[in-house]
């Protein structure tokens, strides 16, 4: 009963239409982002363990917030608007080298506008190879992305002006700074980041709500019935393009910038984009709460099948886990694309549907 809605009357459209209309999911997400901003930290400074507060931010929160943003730029462009894409990581490329760039040859920039170049530069480049999509779509369209992630990795690896003239491609990014203040710390690292993605999340929900998102679902579900009835696909597609290579390019700056501190190309190869195509598959092809799901399934499940058998007694090498990772992943993608395509997210509201109406099963 705790979910229940009876009582909850609308006046109005907007109260109608409201991204969270009832009031259980309002108090949800309150308590989850204040969790997320002060009860997370302060957990983690008084913990007894520093090497594990360090862990979580290094290799678990800051990768999951920064993949999710990944996951929710690359949901626009394949869940919203149905094109595929196999070129996220050349597009996270693109992003940290051109905030890279920026804030090296002009240092007086600030660290946040220097990061937001990158995702203009990935826009960019975006738009630039969404055109052929005005043309073909489907399995032509994802070889033409696949094409742009090859090109970017010769790119960066062999013109060594995006290296800063650097020999071996391998770059170190300056310092975040915010309001003069360096980000060195795990806490504020976090925070920073887990900012910038509360916005982008925010903004790109309103995004898919209004006018231009239903533009992208119609140009999604049939292409030539959504220009009859007046939706211009040039200007549905190449804008799908635009906002996911921006969004990309911003979490790949962060992913450099925030996460690595120093990277060479081969940090955003082929298996980087194929990773997070695999997390808005499982998480849910449409859903921007779907990239926050499929992002934690695919980060922990290496971490459960590390932890779970060591716990049972059965050790693995790390050759067998990292194998037994692959066939884990792949047998999912199966089962998700065959017993549920919506994937997580569709899991989610099945559930809420389930606690609306109980004790009636009906």
């Amino acid at each position: 009963m705790i979910y229940n809605e009876a009582g909850q009357f609308k006046t109005s459209y907007k109260q109608d239409m409201a991204m969270l209309p009832i009031v259980q999911d309002r108090w949800s997400v309150v308590a989850l982002v204040t969790f997320a901003v002060a009860g997370l930290p302060i957990l983690l400074a008084f913990g007894t363990d520093v090497f594990t507060s360090n862990y979580l931010y290094s290799a678990i929160l800051i990768p999951f917030l920064i993949l999710s943003l990944a996951s929710i730029g690359l949901n626009i462009l394949v869940g919203y608007c149905g094109q595929i894409s196999l070129g996220t990581g050349a597009f996270m490329a693109i992003g940290a080298y051109a905030a890279y760039n920026v804030a090296v040859r002009l240092p007086q920039v600030p660290s946040i506008l220097a990061i937001l170049c990158g995702g203009l530069a990935a826009a960019g480049a975006g738009i630039a190879f969404g055109l052929p999509s005005l043309r073909i779509k489907g399995l032509y369209l994802a070889v033409t992305t696949l094409a742009a992630q090859f090109f970017f990795d010769w790119l960066f690896l062999r013109v060594s002006w995006f290296t800063n003239g650097s020999a071996s491609g391998s770059v170190t990014a300056p310092a975040v700074e915010i309001a003069g203040i360096k980000l060195e710390s795990g806490t504020g690292k976090y925070l920073f980041v887990l900012a910038v993605v509360v916005l982008f999340a925010l903004g790109l929900k309103n995004l898919t709500r209004g006018a231009l998102g239903r533009q992208w679902m119609a140009i999604r579900d049939m292409d030539i019935a959504a220009e009859i009835i007046g939706i211009r696909p040039v200007y549905a597609k190449l804008t799908a393009f635009a906002v996911s290579s921006f969004t990309i390019g911003v979490a790949g700056a962060l992913w450099a910038f925030v996460h690595l501190g120093s990277w060479e190309p081969l940090a955003f190869s082929i298996d980087r984009s194929f990773n997070i195509l695999f997390m808005i598959i499982v998480g849910g092809l449409g859903s921007i709460l779907g990239s926050f799901l499929g992002t934690a399934f695919i980060m922990i499940l290496p971490i459960v099948l590390t932890r779970v058998p060591a716990a049972l007694g059965v050790p693995l090498s790390t050759s067998t886990i990292s194998h037994l990772e692959v066939a884990v992943f792949g047998f999912l993608i199966i089962f998700f694309l065959i017993a549920e395509p919506l994937g997580l997210a569709r899991l989610w509201l099945l559930a809420k549907e389930k606690l609306r109406i109980w004790p009636f099963p009906y």
